[in-house]
């Protein structure tokens, strides 16, 4: 294993650190200097750097850890046990100048984070027709286009189910029997309740249909993405932050495809800038939202749920966000997601 990838020196960006935590998939970076160990860097660090408004092109120095946990070469042996005490799914073993010798993972991450069940309702949103994805949805409706040999909204359940939520509720219009018999039929040991949209009520007016239905915190998703990160702490930080609903944001890193060219107030060039990448934070379409946001909603009122969010912070109400990598949300709202979410699985 080439332990060099799980090092960054002090001048590397938040931008450039979020880009390598999704490349080696582990939660932790080091951060070095000529070797010797500095400071370590979660993702949880990256992650309260950014809702603190910290900039994405800062250096790493401003937000890293400068006591990390760490082994010399003499203890490199309870490696396993010092993972799993501290809840960390890397430790470097360093001498005792602190120069890094190696890097010790958890195998696979197995049995770190056990995945806190948090028992929340999840409302999907399976009602659309889906013509981006033309032509699987002239045959099948979204939620039953199979990514590997799974069906999307069954991928979506089992993602949630981990955590120890057994209540589902899909809102459904675009060919939902086929919905209703796919989930009738196949054996499982959670609920699958439906709410019928008459006529399109959009990406939030559907929730008006579960009115006395859901009475607590609950989950609110797409039904073409899947977020590959732990949901617990998501929940658990809408909790402490009290918001009435918690969007998940993942980084987007977006190359523009042509010359960017600045204009001055003269009609000037003021400057140019070739095929510039611009990185930036997208909804995913995924919330984490308390039931009253259902109580408030105006019945076959259609409107979205970004709408539903804009109408709560003109009212003052608090509208967070999590913070996620790039490669931790998969879309498949379009050919090409679909694309890579099949090779993903199959």
């Amino acid at each position: 294993m080439d332990i060099k990838k799980f090092f960054l020196d002090e001048k590397a960006t938040i931008l450039e650190a979020m880009k390598r935590l999704d490349e080696t998939a582990v939660k932790v970076l080091f951060v070095q200097k000529d070797g010797i160990l500095k400071a370590a860097l979660s993702d949880g660090d990256v992650r309260r750097w950014i809702l603190a408004h910290g900039a994405l092109d800062a250096e790493i120095k401003h937000a890293a850890n400068y006591k990390p946990l760490y082994l010399k070469k003499d203890n490199a042996v309870s490696a396993p046990e010092f993972l799993k005490k501290n809840s960390i799914e890397a430790v470097p073993i360093v001498d005792n100048e602190l120069k890094i010798l190696d890097v010790i993972l958890w195998d696979e991450r197995k049995e770190i984070y056990i995945k806190q069940k948090i028992n929340l309702p999840v409302v999907i949103m399976a009602g659309g027709k889906g013509t981006r994805l033309y032509p699987y949805t002239k045959i099948l409706p979204k939620p039953l286009i199979p990514v590997g040999e799974v069906p999307i909204a069954e991928h979506i359940i089992n993602q949630f189910r981990d955590y120890g939520c057994f209540d589902y509720f899909m809102i459904v219009n675009h060919k939902k029997n086929m919905i209703k018999a796919y989930f009738n039929e196949i054996e499982k040991d959670y609920n699958v309740y439906y709410a019928d949209e008459e006529k399109p009520l959009g990406t939030g007016g559907g929730l008006s249909l579960l009115q006395g239905r859901i009475h607590k915190t609950f989950i609110l998703t797409n039904c073409d993405i899947l977020i590959r990160e732990n949901i617990a702490k998501i929940y658990h930080h809408h909790k402490k932050q009290n918001n009435l609903i918690t969007m998940v944001c993942s980084l987007k890193n977006y190359q523009v495809p042509y010359g960017v060219v600045e204009i001055g107030e003269d009609g000037s060039v003021q400057e140019m800038r070739e095929k510039p990448q611009l990185s930036f934070f997208t909804n995913t379409g995924c919330y984490i939202v308390e039931s009253r946001v259902i109580d408030e909603l105006e019945n076959d009122k259609p409107i979205s749920f970004p709408g539903i969010m804009e109408k709560y912070m003109r009212q003052g109400e608090k509208i967070g966000v999590y913070p996620i990598g790039e490669h931790t949300w998969l879309d498949m709202g379009q050919l090409d997601g679909l694309e890579k979410m099949q090779s993903i699985f199959s």
